[in-house]
Order: structure tokens, then C-alpha cells, then sequence
């Protein structure tokens, strides 16, 4: 064969996975389109100087927390020197300080009213970062010290402290670092590395899988077998969530040892709100699987449906950073919900009451999804 028959095979070849390619519209789309589509979002999102919005809990003098004077410093200083714009009835902030900064960005601190027991609960969801409390005429900052969203925003606070805008000059300030369970950075990521486990799990592991096993034809063999398509996917979503349960186990197991994490809630409510989640993802994970046979097109729904909720839900930090408007939604996600309901377990001693609702809707998402699935699920 001469060096023209080589080339002349080989650029057949190219044309023929081009066309290929070309032939299949859904490939296009998630290989040009949806890249496109996310890098301008992005883009957008990502290039435009936002301001950063800090919130942070401002203690109610009483006499639990050793403040039994009927006024604070603080307080007092605040409701003379904060931004009364944007103040509504359904407002859940007190008060506002924007510090300003043309070439970094704006720093706008919202500050909320509540007591030391609230606070600390709104500490553990990730809701605020940083606890002001006005004692004995000082004031004292409340964080985790090895969050550093929460050192930068106390070095930000005490930067405007120097200005007098926020603490009343000459006012002395203490660290009080928050290093009990529950309120430390180490507590609010395990959990969420837990639940994004079993999402990917479900998705990549079922999902993959079954799409990967139609486009080899090795589903196809299993037609003329005496099998029901329902055993075969349960029989998947059992070893999946087995698989989960190990892993699971194992990364808290470490968790304790290593950083001293417990449970401060019902054990049997955390085993039930975790199945639930297993079985949310899983049903998705089949709904998703059950028609397309293209590795590529699969892949590309798989990445719709896991990566928004692996940056809104509140894994890596909490997800009341994004706007007030986009919350309520961001709230509905399967993902969120079951990271939420084992959070509020480990960290905030949640028991049945409290988790009852999260496990019921988490059960029936995973069994209407399917339920669909199995319905349109094909072999081939």
C-alpha cells in the first residue's frame, strides 16, 4: 500500500466519525452549544464587579448572655450609622453598612438581630459566618478560625471599626473563636460532602452505566432472558446505595477521628433521611438512563442535572450567599434538601419531627422518577 492509499484511508476515516458526529444533533448541542451557553452565564456572572453581600448576627442584650443592660453600645451604633434603604415588612435584616471600594468591589454587611441560642443555630446552617456580641463594653467577634470567609469578613469589620462606622471609637474588641461541634467550618462540609457522594453516585454510577451497557448492545442480550426490567434496576439501585452506605460510613468514621465529629441527633432519622436520598437519585438516575444510547448524549444530561446542584445546594459553602430571590427554588432541589435534613441532624440535633417532611418528599421523588423510567425504559 503507497503512502496515497494510507492518507486517502485515513481521511475516510475522519470524514466518517465527522459525519458521525454531525448526524447526531444532541451531540452538537452538548459538545458546542451547552459549553457556549455556560461560559456566557458565567461570563456574566463572573466579570461583572457585584457587590459582596456579608451577613452577620448582632447579639440581643439579655441577661442569658451576661448583658443584662436594657441597651447596647452596638446596637445603639448601628441604628444611627446603617442604610435605612431596602428596608421593608418582609425584610430579615436590621441593618446595613455598604463600604465602598471602586477598584475591589463594594462590601455590604447586613446585620440581624437575634439571641445568642438563634445565632449560634444560624451559624451551624452557614446562614452567617461571623457573631458581634456587646459586653461589658466590649465587643466581641464570634467565628470559626479556620474559616476563612469568616476571617476576612472580621478583618473587614475591623476595618471599618479603624473609620468608627461600626464599633463606637475607643471601644475595645476580643476574638472569641468558635471552635465547639456544630459551628465549625469541618462540621457544615462533611455532611455536604456526603450527600454530593451519593448524587454522583446514583447519577455517574447507575445512570453511566446503564446508558454505557446499551451502546455496547450488551442490554440487548439480556431481552431473551426471563428477567423484568424492574429487578433489573433494582437490583442496581440495592447495590448502589450498599455501596453508598460504605462510603458513607467510612468518610465519618474519619470525620470523628480526625475532628472529633458526633451526631447530635436521632441516628435512626439520619439512616432514614439518607436511604431517602439514595432513592431520590436513584430513581432519577434511571428516568435519566432509561431512553438515550449515546455515551455523549448521556453524559451531557448527567452533567444538567448534578453540576447546578453541586454549586447551589450549599455543599462547599452555604447557599444564602446567592440572591434572597433565588433561594426559595434553590431550596426545592433533591440535593439540598437531603444535605439540609442531614445537617440540621448532625450539627443541630434534628430528630423525626424535624426531617419527617424532607424523607416523604425525597421517597416520592425517587419513586415517581422510577416509576417514568421503567415505563419508557428501553433494552435497545
Amino acid at each position: 500500500m503507497n503512502r496515497y492509499s494510507r492518507f486517502y484511508q485515513l481521511w475516510q476515516l475522519i470524514l466518517a466519525h465527522l459525519r458521525e458526529i454531525i448526524r447526531e444533533p444532541a451531540v452538537i448541542f452538548w459538545g458546542i452549544v451547552f459549553p457556549i451557553l455556560m461560559s456566557l452565564g458565567l461570563g456574566i456572572a463572573f466579570t461583572k464587579k457585584a457587590d459582596v453581600i456579608r451577613k452577620v448576627a448582632v447579639i440581643i442584650p439579655s441577661v442569658d448572655n451576661g448583658n443584662s443592660d436594657s441597651s447596647s453600645l452596638l446596637l445603639n451604633f448601628l441604628d444611627l450609622n446603617s442604610d435605612t434603604s431596602g428596608i421593608t415588612p418582609e425584610t430579615l435584616w436590621n441593618h446595613k453598612i455598604v463600604a465602598k471600594d471602586e477598584k475591589l468591589g463594594n462590601s455590604v454587611f447586613l446585620f440581624y438581630e437575634m439571641e445568642w441560642k438563634e445565632a449560634m443555630m444560624q451559624l451551624k446552617r452557614g446562614t452567617v459566618n461571623v457573631v458581634l456580641n456587646d459586653k461589658d463594653g466590649k465587643t466581641e467577634y464570634h467565628f470559626d478560625p479556620l474559616n476563612s470567609d469568616a476571617q476576612l469578613t472580621y478583618l473587614k469589620l475591623r476595618g471599618l471599626t479603624g473609620e468608627s462606622k461600626i464599633v463606637p471609637s475607643g471601644s475595645d474588641t476580643q476574638i472569641k473563636p468558635l471552635t465547639i461541634t456544630g459551628t465549625r467550618y469541618i462540621d457544615f462540609l462533611v455532611p455536604g460532602l456526603i450527600t454530593m457522594g451519593v448524587m454522583m453516585s446514583c447519577m455517574w454510577g447507575i445512570s453511566y452505566g446503564i446508558i454505557e451497557k446499551r451502546s455496547k448492545k450488551l442490554l440487548r442480550r439480556l431481552v431473551a432472558t426471563p428477567m423484568k426490567k424492574s429487578h433489573f434496576l433494582i437490583a442496581l439501585i440495592t447495590v448502589r446505595t450498599f455501596m453508598n452506605i460504605t462510603e458513607s460510613t467510612i468518610l465519618f468514621i474519619f470525620a470523628m477521628f480526625a475532628f472529633d465529629m458526633v451526631i447530635q441527633g436521632s441516628l435512626a432519622a439520619l439512616i432514614f433521611i439518607y436511604i431517602a436520598g439514595n432513592l431520590a437519585f436513584s430513581g432519577i438516575a434511571v428516568f435519566v438512563s432509561s431512553h438515550t444510547s449515546n455515551t455523549e448524549v448521556g453524559n451531557g444530561i448527567i452533567n444538567v442535572v448534578v453540576m447546578p446542584m453541586m454549586v447551589l445546594s450549599g455543599i462547599f459553602f452555604s447557599y444564602h450567599n446567592f440572591p434572597d430571590w433565588s433561594i426559595p427554588v434553590i431550596q426545592k432541589f433533591p440535593l439540598t434538601i437531603l444535605t439540609d435534613g442531614i445537617r440540621s441532624i448532625i450539627n443541630e440535633g434534628a430528630g423525626f419531627a424535624d426531617v419527617g417532611l424532607p424523607i416523604l418528599i425525597l421517597s416520592g421523588t425517587g419513586i415517581l422518577f422510577f416509576t417514568a423510567g421503567l415505563k419508557i425504559f428501553k433494552w435497545h
